[in-house]
């Protein structure tokens, strides 16, 4: 038709019939009129083009229509509307026939026509079949491609197939015609499918299952779509069943691949653990994707040194660090978990990481035969395990090559025989996302391993040895999961043969509470040099987190810090301990004659709280008892409270003996199972005290002339004691500190003297006043006491109480002298 007349071109079929189709065809308009008319629309209707272009379509009905119900009629069918229609042929006769009205134009046909238009096709009702169509359905049959079909009779015999069925039969229809199903294969799946068809042929009604069968000839097993159509006559009777089956290898595999993808996704990265995220990856694609994987990670990232592109050309070392094997399948490897080796330039793992793409290699590949020709071992396990397909594929993160990921495949039935490019993909994929959840896992591992160096060179590396007490420690990390805590513990030797014990937990996990408990603990033993009771020392420790809380919220770091102690101090002279909680759970005191049991100790504020008080108690300890410290950690889980807790440590300290690594031992393995969710740190000490047989007092008289007594009693004690060696220093030491304190200090004055592994001299006043060291000038008669008492001790100092002060001073025994001392 041309744009002028209105007329359809002649002789041109068209994407909708008409030209050579000898199909009516018009074109009408969104308002009912019609726009274009063919030539097989005038030989139907009988008016020529000229005619009916520009007039109502309601005009060629023979029922009387106007143009509203046109258009109403074409509004209900937004796409297409079909129906039977009577029409008035030029001539007055009535012309019934069937309409199919497309809504729209097919391009190129009318290039002017509106894109809202309808195209109506006419046929005419009631046309006969030719006599062709017979040969045309025979031939589809017989030709329909990928659609394999069997015809069976009433008897499920089978009678014939198209051409498609032929290679799945695998036989020619001469040799199983006539046969059942079951005669013509034995196949596993064979019974679903003699059971399909005989459903179909009894109940008269299409059956479809799903069956995995290999084709005749081939070992491969296919994934069929199966439908099993019932053959009725006219009058319903079954007479025979047609097995359809489509091949869905294709979409099965890439179904498997979007499952494995899903399952992936769920599954690698669960842990931040390197080796665990590695053999999630294994465990994911083995052995539905490949029959063996590994895992090997670049040497170089062990320095902490992300390496160049340019040092990922030539040869690469890598280090194992994951593989797993088919089920049923293990066999020798040629590289062990956690050992390394080098890969040539040329091999596939070292190409994948000098491309930054995957590589798929077949055993008859000249790389491949190079390769293995090369690595004469490799080749031999490979060859002897049958791998004969693998991809290697390069595991990337954050712009970093991290190492690479090998995938290798046997010969299976029920798996495809090679890699190919959709599995090469996958493999990109899968290596893609393992390898994000690697680098975090890498990162963190390295982060956790700074933060366990750092803690371990924080906390006591060895207990000090004091006649004072006995003691032994644990400290377990807590699970990679959770991350290092900030817990501690310490023994700091005191003035006086005493000794402080204390444990602690920082808020938090990670390198941040790490480095804050190396402060606290710093600031711990600082403060016990000064030799402040545990109340008071917890008040200015609360001062020091409070502090660098505000520090760090200046700074811009999230969160605020807090922590928790408890502080002990024990004297072996008094047996007395005097110990403060700043919100830790106080410890467990084990008597040698009774019952364990939690120490009745006010627990205090934590400590960054601010502005509250901490209150110390004081009990005294018979010879011999179990002092137990420790972090929450320890009796506080998610499964038990902190009472029951309690009552288990009880019961274990209860029941320890003599030894107390193996009291420690006892403790964790009843109440720590595997790597715990926190930090636990635990300290067990026993008892000792100083009788009267190491312990010397005096009270001095605030009179110079006592400086000569008491140096005669000091020496008349080192001589009972055995310590003549150490009669003269003491004797020089004695009379300066009391000196001192007859001269500016307030009475009463007390001379003690203690020996234990070393030789302790103290000197206690009532005056608050602390003496300094100075340095004396030529021309002044005093002001050298303190300086020969620094000479002649090995240590010396001072200690405040609520009433006045000790000076005190150490000397080592003869038989305990470090070396290159003399006395």
């Amino acid at each position: 038709m041309t744009k002028q007349d209105g007329r359809l071109p002649e002789g041109r079929p068209t994407p909708w019939g008409g030209g050579e189709t000898g199909t009516a065809v018009a074109i009408v308009d969104v308002h009912g009129y019609v726009t274009r008319w063919n030539a097989d629309a005038e030989r139907l209707l009988g008016y020529p083009a000229d005619e009916v272009v520009g007039r109502p379509a309601a005009d060629l009905l023979v029922e009387p229509v106007t143009r509203d119900d046109v258009r109403r009629i074409l509004a209900g069918s937004p796409e297409r509307w079909s129906g039977p229609l009577a029409l008035r042929h030029r001539d007055g006769q009535r012309v019934d026939v069937t309409v199919v009205a497309h809504h729209g134009v097919p391009r190129g046909e009318a290039p002017d026509a509106a894109p809202d238009s309808w195209r109506v096709v006419c046929a005419l009702t009631g046309s006969d079949a030719r006599p062709e169509d017979e040969d045309l359905a025979r031939w589809a049959f017989e030709q329909l491609p990928r659609c394999s079909v069997s015809l069976y009779d009433a008897q499920l015999r089978y009678r014939g197939s198209n051409q498609a069925m032929v290679p799945v039969v695998g036989l020619p229809d001469s040799a199983v015609r006539g046969l059942g199903i079951l005669d013509i294969t034995t196949q596993p799946q064979t019974v679903d499918l003699a059971d399909g068809l005989r459903r179909a042929l009894e109940g008269g009604e299409p059956v479809h299952l799903e069956s995995f069968q290999r084709t005749g000839g081939e070992r491969r097993i296919h994934a069929w779509s199966v439908d099993f159509a019932p053959l009725k006559d006219s009058d319903g009777a079954v007479h025979g069943v047609a097995l359809v089956a489509h091949d869905m290898t294709e979409q099965f595999w890439a179904r498997k691949r979007l499952v494995l993808l899903n399952e992936a996704a769920s599954r690698i990265g669960s842990t931040l653990d390197l080796g665990q995220t590695a053999c999630e990856l294994l465990e994911v694609t083995v052995p539905e994707f490949a029959d063996f994987a590994s895992v090997d990670l670049l040497t170089a990232l062990e320095a902490d040194v992300e390496p160049s592109a340019g040092e990922l050309s030539g040869s690469v070392m890598l280090r194992r660090i994951a593989h797993r094997f088919a089920p049923g399948t293990r066999l020798p490897t040629v590289l062990e978990i956690g050992t390394t080796d080098s890969y040539p330039e040329f091999s596939p793992p070292a190409r994948a990481l000098a491309t930054g793409g995957g590589v798929l290699c077949n055993a008859e590949d000249p790389e491949f035969v190079h390769w293995m020709g090369v690595d004469r071992r490799r080749a031999a396990i490979i060859r002897d395990q049958g791998y004969h397909s693998m991809v290697a594929v390069p595991l990337r993160a954050r712009g970093v090559t991290l190492g690479v990921a090998v995938f290798y495949r046997r010969s299976r039935p029920d798996r495809m025989e090679r890699f190919g490019e959709h599995d090469l993909l996958l493999a990109e994929e899968l290596a893609a996302r393992a390898a994000v959840a690697i680098d975090n896992a890498r990162r963190y591992t390295r982060e956790r391993e700074t933060a366990l160096s750092l803690q371990h060179s924080l906390l006591p590396q060895r207990m000090p040895e004091q006649a004072a007490m006995a003691a032994a420690s644990r400290y377990i990390p807590a699970s990679a999961r959770s991350g290092i805590g900030g817990d501690w513990f310490d023994l700091i030797p005191l003035s006086g043969a005493r000794i402080a014990l204390v444990v602690g937990d920082v808020v938090g996990h990670g390198i941040r509470a790490t480095a804050t408990m190396g402060r606290l603990r710093t600031a711990v033993r600082t403060l016990s040099d000064v030799d402040l009771p545990p109340d008071e020392l917890l008040t200015s420790l609360d001062d020091l987190v409070v502090r660098l809380s505000s520090e760090a919220g200046a700074t811009g770091e999230v969160g605020e810090i807090g922590a928790t102690c408890c502080y002990a101090i024990y004297d072996p002279v008094s047996r007395s301990c005097t110990m403060a909680s700043a919100g830790h759970p106080p410890p467990v005191i084990v008597p040698p004659e009774g019952a364990p049991a939690a120490a009745r100790t006010p627990i205090g504020p934590p400590l960054g709280v601010g502005g509250l008080p901490f209150e110390a108690t004081t009990v005294e300890l018979a010879e011999g008892s179990l002092l137990a410290l420790f972090s929450d950690g320890l009796i506080e889980t998610r499964e038990r409270d902190v009472d029951e807790g309690y009552q288990r440590l009880c019961q274990v300290l209860a029941h320890s003996g003599p030894s107390l690594e193996d009291a420690c031992d006892a403790v964790l393995d009843d109440l720590v199972a595997g790597r715990p969710r926190d930090d636990v740190a635990l300290v067990i000490a026993r008892t000792s005290a100083l009788g009267d047989d190491h312990v010397a007092t005096w009270e001095v008289p605030s009179d110079p002339s006592a400086v000569a007594t008491a140096r005669k009693a000091v020496s008349q004690r080192l001589s009972e004691w055995g310590s003549i060696e150490q009669i003269y220093p003491a004797e020089l030491i004695v009379s300066e500190l009391v000196t001192n304190a007859i001269r500016y200090a307030a009475p009463p004055i007390t001379l003690r003297l203690i020996r234990d592994r070393v030789l302790i001299c103290e000197v206690s006043d009532a005056s608050s006043t602390a003496p300094h060291l100075r340095r004396a000038r030529d021309w002044e008669e005093g002001g050298r006491g303190l300086m020969l008492v620094a000479q002649m001790a090995h240590r010396w100092g001072t200690r405040h109480s609520l009433t006045g002060k000790t000076i005190w001073a150490e000397m080592p025994l003869t038989d305990t002298l470090p070396p290159g001392w003399t006395v």
